[in-house]
């Protein structure tokens, strides 16, 4: 089955729209939006835990929220900063009083309004904005978002309360919260405990795929020590639900399996890849040698749909060591474009090149022919080779499971 297969199976079983009633006053919302949201109805008001990603998709919430309360969202409580957990805040803007967030644990680093157009751009490509709904099937942990479908746009609320402590207990209109800083998917992350409920709302520090350890879209590293630890934290609290911001709740009998699992196998990842670089293996040799253990490979719930093993592999060696793999070849290297036409030379015969890249194709090889059509560019940027890697990019998103992935290369391939 092809990647593509499996993904549009992965999002038709996993993202329809269903509101799961944890308790009599905690809800879950699934599949309304690109993320999850959950309303807990408080003595006067309710209070929402993020807010699905759009003002449209908020407003077919709060219509359904009408149905369980009369009461008004007066206390909004974003788990972190990204926009598909905060873009229908507005929708409810006449009634909210509070909007609680944390700062970052981890500063951004000086001047990155400095790359804002490369990271826009790579944003753009990585969640498929701009794609049709055939060639972006979904966003890998969640449909695609609303801006990009026609049901609605982002509509944010700035927060009100700020915290920079790692924990905050409160109790708002008769509701206990802990609510605690825990980095993972994003460094002002926080997880909320419900304690006399019993109910964890863990954000996005687990979700029901393998996680972006690395976005392609450009992050800083991603403390994947720290986001296990994170994961080890949630796990000690006596749940009866675990409520994520994406994909579906996870009920008690399951959390320490599912989630224990989903820790183990992102433990053994790293482990494995320190293992390798201290063994002195290239990056190349690293990515080669690291793989997910045969006991992980069954569960859907580790599936590539989002991030993948060999960019976590990549980013946590890079986030170790940096740039340099220990390879002295790499030190002081030629430019691509001088080694590659170096490479043409000895082949001698384009020609020869060009049927190599066809051969390669019929055997759907289509990584290994776009990577000697690079060759070939550095001296021929006619159509017809134009022409060649965009075919080439166009069928390797389709063998690719994670969205991400296969955005990024439908969206290159219709750049050309």
């Amino acid at each position: 089955m092809l990647g593509e297969e499996k993904l549009i199976n992965f999002t038709k079983t996993n993202y329809q729209k269903k509101i799961t009633k944890v308790n009599e006053r905690v809800y879950h919302f699934l599949g309304y939006g690109h993320s999850n949201a959950i309303a807990i109805i408080g003595e006067t008001s309710i209070i929402l835990i993020d807010t699905l990603d759009s003002d449209y998709r908020a407003k077919v919430m709060k219509d359904e929220l009408a149905k369980i309360s009369d009461k008004p969202v007066k206390t909004i409580i974003y788990t972190h900063g990204h926009p598909d957990h905060l873009g229908g805040a507005g929708t409810f803007r006449d009634t909210v009083v509070e909007v609680i967030a944390f700062k970052p644990r981890k500063p951004i680093l000086k001047y990155y309004d400095r790359i804002s157009k490369l990271l826009n751009q790579r944003g753009i490509y990585q969640h498929g904005y701009g794609l049709t709904d055939q060639e972006a099937i979904s966003q890998g942990i969640g449909i695609r978002e609303g801006k990009e479908i026609k049901e609605g746009k982002y509509d944010f609320i700035k927060p009100t309360t700020y915290y920079e402590q790692k924990v905050v207990e409160r109790v708002i209109d008769g509701i206990k919260l802990k609510m605690v800083s825990a980095v993972g998917e994003a460094d002002d992350e926080i997880y909320v405990w419900l304690e006399d409920d019993q109910i964890m709302c863990c954000g996005d520090n687990y979700y029901g795929c393998w996680p972006n350890l690395y976005a392609i879209r450009g992050t800083m590293y991603r403390d994947v020590a720290t986001w296990i630890d994170t994961l080890n934290e949630i796990l000690n609290y006596p749940a009866v639900a675990l409520l994520p911001g994406h994909t579906r709740v996870l009920w008690q009998n399951e959390i320490k399996a599912i989630v224990g699992t989903f820790r183990d196998a992102i433990e053994d990842i790293l482990f494995k890849t320190l293992d390798c670089m201290n063994q002195g293996m290239s990056l190349e040799e690293t990515v080669k040698n690291v793989k997910l253990a045969p006991i992980y490979q069954d569960k859907e719930y580790l599936g590539e749909y989002y991030g993948t093993v060999e960019w976590s592999v990549k980013s946590i060696y890079n986030g170790y060591v940096g740039w340099f793999d220990g390879d002295p070849v790499k030190l002081l290297p030629h430019p691509t474009e001088a080694y590659n036409q170096a490479v043409l030379a000895l082949i001698g015969d384009n020609d020869k090149l060009i049927l190599a890249i066809k051969n390669y194709m019929a055997q759907e090889d289509y990584q290994m022919a776009l990577q000697l059509i690079e060759l070939l560019m550095v001296q021929d940027n006619s159509l017809q080779i134009i022409e060649l890697k965009k075919q080439a990019l166009l069928m390797r998103a389709k063998q690719v499971t994670s969205a991400n992935a296969r955005h990024y290369l439908i969206a290159c391939a219709k750049s050309l």
